[in-house]
């Protein structure tokens, strides 16, 4: 298995994980918040979508569209939003992150090992100097929010995952 083999699978696994975890919240569910101040997981997961498609249309030149609009539902100031009307339905969110996931590794997979020393551009090089920092944080940047989400599973009383 290759560098970039493992990262793949790593990103595959790190989208099931998050599926996995979410699976059994309802729409008002994804707009509990754990604590006040915190957000909810409708946001983080738009932020992720949102997050993941910029930096993958960066670093690759082509990422999946998101819908009209989509990017504006998901800055600091929607974060303060607790309607579920506002937000796109958790089944929606879950297939924009999935799809944007699943474009992330097969991008990913065309990588040879060498590539992953290649320079991030500028406007990321600063959390991301090269590629393989930024394939390698991608599941990271995912693994935080999901430990919030395990947050709003506790607080909402859902079963222990993990």
């Amino acid at each position: 298995m290759t560098q970039t083999e493992l990262l793949a699978d790593v990103l595959k696994g790190n989208l099931d994980f998050l599926k996995m975890t979410i699976g059994d919240f309802s729409d008002g569910d994804m707009v509990a918040r754990p604590c006040p101040g915190a957000n909810h997981a409708a946001w983080q997961l738009g932020h992720l979508i949102s997050s993941e498609m910029g930096s993958l249309g960066l670093l690759s030149g082509r990422a999946p569209e998101l819908p009209a609009g989509f990017k504006e539902k998901f800055t600091k100031d929607t974060a303060k939003i607790d309607d579920p009307q506002f937000f796109p339905k958790k089944n929606e969110l879950v297939d924009a992150f999935s799809k944007v996931r699943n474009a992330t590794v097969e991008w990913v997979k065309t990588l040879k090992p060498a590539d992953l020393e290649r320079q991030s551009p500028e406007k990321i090089r600063g959390w991301a100097p090269t590629l393989g920092h930024w394939v390698a944080m991608a599941p990271v940047h995912v693994a935080m929010h999901v430990g919030q989400f395990q947050v709003i599973r506790r607080k909402l009383g859902k079963p222990i995952l993990f």
